[in-house]
C-alpha cells in the first residue's frame, strides 16, 4: 500500500520508497533585496542510492519537520521499543 507525503513544494513522495534521510541543516534565508528572513531549513530524502534519486527539501523549520513525522510517524514508533 502506498503512503503518500504532501512536500512544502506541493509536490509528493510515496513514504514508503524512501530510502534514508540525511541530516537536517540549517541556512539562513533571504529575499532578493537582501533583507532577512530568518533560519531555513533543508533535508536530503533519497528513494534510491544515485543522485538522482535524491530530493532535498527546503522550508520554514514547521514545513520540514512535518514531512519528517510524516515519513517516520507510524513506523518510527512501531520500530522502537518502549523504555521503562
Amino acid at each position: 500500500m502506498q503512503r503518500w507525503i504532501k512536500l512544502p513544494d506541493g509536490r509528493f513522495i510515496d513514504a514508503n520508497r524512501v530510502v534514508f534521510i540525511g541530516k537536517t541543516e540549517t541556512y539562513a534565508r533571504i529575499d532578493e533585496d537582501g533583507n532577512d528572513l530568518g533560519i531555513g531549513y533543508s533535508v536530503n530524502i533519497g528513494t534510491d542510492f544515485p543522485r538522482e534519486s535524491q530530493i532535498t527539501i527546503t522550508g520554514s523549520k514547521d514545513e520540514v519537520f512535518a514531512v519528517l513525522r510524516g515519513l517516520l510517524g507510524s513506523s518510527s514508533a512501531a520500530a522502537s521499543p518502549s523504555q521503562g
